[in-house]
């Protein structure tokens, strides 16, 4: 395995290792300033732009989730933390860089330049602060055809059901979000494909926790997306939610 890269089976929360039970003596110490958990699948282009604008003091965990372009590789040159992970799918990887992790807050986002880094702050301070458990990064495009309107209405659907469920006014899944690090294991969240970041807003609401939202900007992502990008992938992401729901 290339230098700068370990495989996730090195960092599970109950292993020793970087995320191991803190028994074992092998946990590195807890941070203030959040890690930031960057799932990726071919995403090579995108990555400079993404690492680059990364708050002072951020660490990025680059979840290599089965890319074939060197993303990992090129991300590990670039400074960022790198984990591999062989089970694909997007629940799969943001699960590998929770249990690598070792801040005590953190951040999620897309690592496909659709995201801006230094948005983190507006999301992640609410919850340094403990004035939230989950802040969500609501999207708000920066202009047309950013956001494909079957994937807005997808979403709306799924808004509407969020709502109903958690009783919070949700616009979105937030798909850039922060929530505090052993929180995020204690709920534990099992879906490892799309149903993963509405999992996390389901367990948290029926944990009692107080979830918040704030728009963040929406950009043109780098390349075709695996999800909105589309309506197939859409589709998959719906089926994979809706199972969820059940």
């Amino acid at each position: 395995m290339p230098a700068g890269q370990q495989r996730v089976d090195d960092v599970r929360a109950d292993e020793p290792g970087p995320a191991g039970d803190e028994e074992h003596g092998a946990r590195l110490p807890s941070r203030s300033v959040p890690d930031v958990v960057l799932p990726v699948l071919n995403e090579r282009d995108a990555i400079p732009w993404v690492l680059e604008r990364m708050p002072a003091g951020y660490s990025p965990i680059v979840v290599d989730n089965g890319s074939t372009d060197g993303s990992g590789e090129l991300a590990a040159a670039l400074g960022a933390r790198v984990v591999v992970e062989p089970v694909p799918g997007f629940g799969a990887a943001c699960f590998a860089g929770l249990t690598a992790a070792v801040s005590d807050v953190v951040c999620f986002m897309d690592c496909d330049a659709s995201f801006d880094p230094r948005e983190l702050p507006r999301v992640a301070d609410p919850v340094l602060a403990g004035e939230a458990g989950l802040m969500l990064g609501a999207r708000q495009p920066v202009a047309r055809g950013v956001w494909p309107v079957h994937a807005r209405v997808a979403n709306t659907v799924l808004a509407v059901e969020l709502r109903r469920r958690t009783k919070v006014p949700l616009r979105d899944l937030g798909p850039m979000r922060a929530a505090g690090r052993q929180a995020l294991l204690d709920l534990g969240i099992r879906d490892r494909r799309f149903g993963w970041p509405l999992e996390m807003v389901l367990r948290a609401s029926a944990a009692g926790w107080t979830i918040r939202e704030i728009g963040v900007s929406y950009h043109p992502r780098d390349g075709r997306s695996k999800v909105t990008g589309t309506v197939r992938g859409t589709a998959r992401a719906i089926r994979d939610m809706t199972s969820v729901l059940r």
